[in-house]
């Protein structure tokens, strides 16, 4: 198996590579079971998270016991075709992630400064 060769080498993984996988692209209606299915074939999982809000449906997240299993998944499963959709398999970026929230943040406290003042943008 591929994730053997990797540990007995002296393989230095990239930074980004971590035990944590950001799915996108998945099918709404995809279960915990067929996720479970398609991901533990590659290694032991810890968790999978799959959303379920209007803002992060089509998303999980899948969590591996051990970083060489998160590889080689990521490595076979980038553009997997489920259910006429390619799977977008990315490591968790914390950082990423966090910035998206703070654009957020960031947005309504100057949409609130401005009601605040009565500034308004939009042209009249």
């Amino acid at each position: 198996m591929a994730t053997i060769s990797l540990r007995k080498g002296n393989t230095r993984l990239p930074p980004e590579v971590n035990r944590v996988l950001y799915v996108r692209n998945l099918p709404f209606n995809i279960s915990s079971e067929e996720m479970y299915d398609i991901f533990g074939k590659y290694g032991a999982i810890r968790q999978i998270r799959i959303g379920t809000s209007k803002d992060t449906r089509g998303t999980a997240f899948v969590v591996y016991e051990d970083i060489y299993d998160a590889k080689t998944a990521v490595d076979h499963l980038s553009g997997f075709n489920v259910a006429n959709r390619y799977l977008i398999v990315l490591y968790y970026q914390q950082a990423k992630m966090s910035k998206k929230f703070d654009q957020k943040k960031k947005e309504d406290e100057i949409a609130k400064m401005q009601e605040k003042y009565g500034v308004s943008t939009k042209d009249k």
